[in-house]
């Protein structure tokens, strides 16, 4: 009788390490594919008057982003970007403008990495300096907070 038990015990404790073996498994390849698209917004205003090449900004995502039911990018997650290129307004009334390149996103405490670029260009002022003088230029390039921009997950995001 005790023999019988003591099998019964053996299985039975083989069998549970083998679900959570199973389980854990199937946790662990459940991922977000890299090339999620992520709608991200700037944390505070950028202004080509003020950053440069090399500047790191910061933004956040404007939504919760889910796969499968789960949200594995929560609202509000944050984002880095590096300037990475920058012109200032010009005579004759050429704009402003600069590009963002997004680098990482931090999810529950882990960064992965992002790819993407955003271009923002200031309005230009060709026909006031076409109409009027040489001296006349173009309006900075300005990023707002609330205005969005599209960055997409470099690697698999595990949840």
């Amino acid at each position: 009788m005790i023999r019988i038990l003591f099998a019964c015990a053996i299985a039975t404790t083989a069998i549970a390490a083998s679900a959570q073996s199973a389980n854990t498994t199937a946790t662990a390849a459940r991922a977000m594919p890299a090339n999620t698209l992520i709608t991200v917004t700037p944390v505070e205003e950028i202004s080509s008057k003020r950053i440069k090449e090399g500047d790191k900004v910061r933004f956040a995502t404007i939504g919760d982003t889910s796969e499968n039911g789960a949200v594995v990018i929560p609202r509000g997650s944050v984002v880095t970007g590096e300037i990475t290129f920058k012109t200032g307004k010009a005579i004759g009334g050429k704009s402003g403008k600069f590009e963002v390149s997004f680098r990482t996103i931090a999810v529950r405490g882990v960064e992965y990495p992002l790819t993407g670029v955003h271009r923002q260009e200031g309005r230009g002022n060709t026909a006031a300096a076409l109409l009027g003088s040489i001296l006349v230029s173009g309006r900075s390039a300005l990023m707002q907070p609330g205005q969005e921009a599209r960055a997409f997950t470099a690697a698999p995001i595990p949840y």
